[in-house]
Order: C-alpha cells, then sequence, then structure tokens
C-alpha cells in the first residue's frame, strides 16, 4: 500500500479508502442491501491487513449503525491513532425541525451523535454531505470551526457540490480565519467527468485533496453491462446516474482488463489513481475480491495509449449527484 498526504495537510491516507455504505443494519434507514456487522467485521479486519487506514461513513448510512460498526471494528483490529476515520453531515436523521441540514444546532447535535455511536473522541475528517441552501456557509463554517476547536475533529471537508460553491465556501472560511475545507468527496470515474470542469482545477489549485465516491460507477465498470446485483435493484438514486451510452467505456475497460490479464475493477481504479488531482477513491467492498483488486490497482500503471482508450467514447453528462 502507498500513502499520500491529505491535500496541503501533513495527514498521511492509504491510496484506497473504505467506504462504509455497504455495511449496515439492513433493517434500518433505506440501504437494504447492506451487509450486517457480522458480515462487514471481515472486511474492515482485511482492509488494514492490506495497509488501508482511511475509512470513510456518514451519520444517513444505515440510520446511523454503520458508523456503530465501524466503531465497534476498529476498537476490536486496530489502534485509534492508526487510523483516519470519516464521516459526514447534513442528512436527515430525524423528523420535524433541526433534523437535517448544515445549521449551528444541527452540526454540534450531529457531531456529538455520530462520536458516540462510533465510540470516540474525535473523527479525523467531519465532512458536509451536500450543501445546504438553507443555511448562510458562514453559520455552518463557523460551527465546523469550533468542532475542530473543541477537539471533535482533526479536519473538515466538503462533498458534492458545485466549484463556484466549494470556492465561495474555502474564500470564506479564509477571510474569518475559520478552519479549512481540506478534502472534497464528490462523483468522478470513468463513466462521469464532468469534475475535470471546474471541480478538479480548483482542487489542484488550492491544495485540497481529492476521494471520489462510486469510483466504479456502482460496480458498473466491474461487470457485463446488463448483469444485476442486489443492490442495482434497489439503488434508486444509483438509477439516475449512468446513462445507455456509457456501456462502451466500460466494454473498453474490460478490454484493456483483458490484455493486462487482470480484473476490471483494477484497470478503472487504476485510471483514477493516475489523475494528479486524487488522493484516494473510496472503494465499496462486499466480497473480499474487491478489498484485494482495490489493494492491486494501486501498483498497476497504465500506459498514455490505454488511458486515450478509455477516456475517448466519454460524452458529457447532466449534473446528477447533488444539483
Amino acid at each position: 500500500m502507498e500513502y499520500v498526504r491529505l491535500g496541503s495537510t501533513g495527514l498521511e491516507v492509504s491510496r484506497i479508502c473504505l467506504g462504509f455504505m455497504s455495511y449496515g443494519d439492513p433493517q434500518r434507514g433505506n440501504h437494504p442491501w447492506s451487509l450486517d456487522e457480522q458480515a462487514s467485521r471481515p472486511f474492515v479486519q482485511r482492509a488494514l491487513e492490506l495497509g488501508i487506514n482511511f475509512f470513510d461513513t456518514a451519520n444517513v448510512y444505515s440510520d446511523g449503525s454503520s458508523e456503530e460498526i465501524l466503531g465497534r471494528a476498529i476498537k476490536d483490529y486496530a489502534g485509534r491513532e492508526d487510523v483516519v476515520i470519516a464521516t459526514k453531515v447534513h442528512g436527515r436523521m430525524r423528523p420535524g425541525p433541526n433534523g437535517a441540514g448544515l445549521s449551528r444546532k444541527a452540526i454540534l447535535t450531529e457531531i456529538d451523535n455520530s462520536l458516540r455511536r462510533l465510540g470516540m473522541d474525535y473523527v479525523d475528517l467531519y465532512q458536509i454531505h451536500r450543501w445546504d441552501y438553507a443555511t448562510p456557509i458562514e453559520e455552518t463554517l463557523e460551527a465546523l470551526h469550533d468542532v475542530v476547536k473543541a477537539g471533535k475533529a482533526r479536519y473538515i471537508g466538503a462533498s458534492s457540490m458545485y466549484a463556484w460553491q466549494f470556492s465561495k465556501a474555502l474564500y470564506t472560511a479564509e477571510q474569518h480565519g475559520w478552519t479549512r475545507f481540506v478534502s472534497m468527496q464528490n462523483h468522478y470515474n470513468l463513466l462521469n467527468r464532468e469534475e475535470e470542469r471546474e471541480m478538479l482545477p480548483l482542487c489542484l489549485d488550492q491544495g485540497v485533496g481529492v476521494i471520489p465516491w462510486s469510483p466504479l460507477a456502482r460496480g458498473r465498470l466491474t461487470r457485463d453491462w446488463d448483469e444485476e446485483t442486489a443492490r442495482s435493484d434497489t439503488d434508486e438514486f444509483g438509477k439516475t446516474l449512468y446513462a445507455p451510452s456509457d456501456q462502451v467505456i466500460a466494454e473498453r475497460v474490460a478490454e484493456v482488463a483483458t490484455k493486462r490479464g487482470v480484473p476490471p475493477a483494477q484497470v478503472a481504479l487504476a485510471w483514477l489513481l493516475s489523475k494528479p488531482a486524487v488522493t484516494a477513491p473510496i472503494v465499496g467492498a462486499t466480497k473480499q475480491r474487491h478489498l484485494e483488486d482495490a489493494a492491486a490497482a494501486v501498483s498497476l500503471t497504465l500506459t498514455p495509449e490505454e488511458i486515450a482508450a478509455l477516456e475517448e467514447p466519454y460524452q458529457p453528462h447532466g449534473t446528477v449527484g447533488f444539483a
């Protein structure tokens, strides 16, 4: 495993991050395809054995049970100081007023709830899951600054939004002397490269680490296009992300993989890892081979010709995932 700094910080993270959206109580929340705790724990153990020290979850994943499972597994398998734990705030956690969003009240409530579920005194990276149009960014940033100063988070990050919004947040934090976002978790893979237009250049310019979600396009880049899974059948959000025209790119990935003698997942991840802005793709794993492929991708270097072949069929997409 290789380790790099997260953006311009001194924090060292593995080049692969294990995402925890796939783990949680399938009876809680809206992820019926999630692996329960007993099935999830071996993935944490194997990730640590492979050198992965970076784990990402969110308060809304399986109604908080994802955080609970991660916290208990880390306590059993790793030293707290040896891992980097990231979680998120924004989504609705309870009905009624102040049960969601990025108000000061919501942030200060939800960081404590996340820490309780994780069984930890702090998280390494506390991220806003989406932009909150109902709350001034100044209110959000000052609350996050106070979370850091209280020792409840080491760094703060953001996730899917327009580049102008992220630029505004970075400028506003600097203007007030508040803690600055150090990472951007966005939707970026071979099937959706819209972030190359503005967000990735912005992150490179500002020294912000990029940790893409859905790097394998919900598995579209790893299997036959028409093959269905338990998740693809029930993930309504995922059904909005990709188009039939994307199939040709998945076929190019399979072609390169066949010539290299490696699984397609390794090729798709190696492409992402070749991009200067990308720090660590967030990989979901529901089979042990998913972890093995992710770790192996770190050592796979694609040729310029292979990269060109993978990128050539791309067609522009509309904004999805946050707008």
